[in-house]
């Protein structure tokens, strides 16, 4: 059985691709990479905001027309019966985290124990540290698919480190709703620190990355603990999704704008050199003109190397879905593109800061665009989301290694620098 497996949406929903991957194959599926020599379709979807669904529907309607299709995962987690009713041409309906109702479905072997397929480059890979989310956001549907907050046992997360070291992995990107919030449900209180300091005694791993922190648990431990450390790297991917105190409370994040300030001053004060990363939502029903420019005027202060810009998407079952969606979509996309050509300034001239700078880069592999060039990413640079550092030299490198270089050019959000590995 030829099976070819589609996966939409974020890195946490790659995780689980991969999961299913691993299930597959030990099964006795064939893999295939090409959708259209698959006798049978996998498509893994999302369902967070509206063009995520959209992207969805069409992936659904692309295949099933065509193909045998099973559908899993969030958006099935929460439209399940408007799918089924919608488009029956497909075989079968599942929700996240399904990958031994699949294998069922499709017949294959039982199996005990099963690995990820990786997908990602040899150099990094996405580790979920917990599953589901606590907080009362009110824009966010993602307790409605994924439920409560669930930690992974840290003796699980450990091996499973072990086995993508093993794999030649050297930058695990820690991953989950919430990742700040760990270990509370199974240790009475924040875990991540002790975490942590087990994964980095794992011989291999060069960096861990900590992405999808929440800003009230970015706390003192935590910051003493990455600046001392040599693997955790002083990037903070923290989604404050506004600066109006108003808005904010309207969204149920349960800080104000003087928190925010705080926070990244606290940031900036204990690791100068920390690189941030946000999330900002725009078009907010409570988000009123003054409150967009008290955005905007705090991204022109320039603390963020990154900034990713949503707008809002009013999402049924939520909280705020009563307060309708005011605002038009054109303002919003209007807003969302203002947003972004602000910070492309303010991300290169950060940029432009690291000229002559002698950093560690990892390998990840090569752009033959521009004829086969190596390219990788320094610790300023999460995979996927932000810019890529290009690479001058004479050596031949492979997807996985970590060498020393000199950055010399600044391409707006990418980078290019000469290999000085002695």
């Amino acid at each position: 059985m030829k099976v070819g497996v589609i996966s939409l949406g974020c890195a946490k929903n790659l995780v689980d691709t991969e999961r299913l991957l691993g299930r597959l194959k030990a099964g006795g599926a064939k893999l295939v990479k090409d959708p259209k020599k698959a006798d049978i379709i996998v498509i893994n979807t999302c369902g967070f905001i509206e063009p995520a669904k959209v992207e969805a529907i069409q992936t659904i309607l692309e295949f099933a027309e065509k193909k045998k299709v099973i559908v899993m995962g969030c958006l099935v987690q929460r439209y399940k019966e408007e799918l089924q009713r919608e488009v029956p041409e497909v075989m079968a309906y599942f929700g996240t985290e399904s990958w031994e109702q699949v294998a069922d479905f499709l017949g294959l072997k039982k199996v005990e124990s099963v690995q990820r397929v990786l997908t990602t480059p040899k150099s990094y890979t996405y580790l979920k540290i917990s599953e589901g989310c606590n907080r009362l956001c009110s824009f966010c549907a993602i307790p409605l698919m994924r439920g409560k907050h669930r930690s992974r046992p840290v003796e699980e997360i450990l091996q499973e480190a072990q086995y993508l070291a093993g794999q030649g992995v050297k930058e695990l990107c820690l991953v989950s709703q919430d990742t700040t919030y760990y270990g509370r449900d199974l240790y009475g209180k924040g875990y991540l620190v002790k975490l942590l300091q087990q994964l980095e005694k794992i011989e291999g791993v060069r960096w861990i990355r900590l992405l999808y922190l929440y800003p009230t648990e970015v706390g003192q431990e935590l910051l003493d603990h990455i600046a001392s450390s040599e693997k955790t790297l002083p990037y903070f991917d923290v989604p404050l999704q506004h600066v109006s105190s108003k808005v904010l409370k309207s969204m149920r994040r349960g800080y104000d704008e003087t928190f925010v300030r705080k926070l990244v001053e606290h940031i900036r004060k204990t690791l100068p050199y920390a690189v941030l990363r946000t999330t900002f939502i725009v078009g907010y029903p409570e988000e009123g003109e003054e409150d967009y420019k008290r955005l905007k005027d705090f991204v022109l202060e320039g603390h963020f190397h990154w900034l990713g810009v949503f707008c809002y998407s009013q999402e049924e079952g939520t909280h705020a879905y009563s307060l309708g969606d005011p605002i038009g979509k054109e303002e919003k996309e209007t807003r969302r593109e203002e947003l972004l050509s602000v910070q492309e300034e303010i991300t290169k001239k950060k940029n432009e800061e690291l000229l002559g700078k002698e950093l560690d880069l990892l390998v990840d592999g090569f752009d033959e665009e521009f004829g086969y060039v190596p390219v990788g990413r320094i610790y300023a640079q999460a995979p996927e989301v932000d810019g890529v550092t290009y690479v001058e030299t004479e050596k031949g490198l492979e997807p996985g290694d970590m060498i020393k270089v000199r950055i010399n050019q600044v391409g707006g959000y990418d980078l290019g620098c000469t290999d000085i590995t002695l």
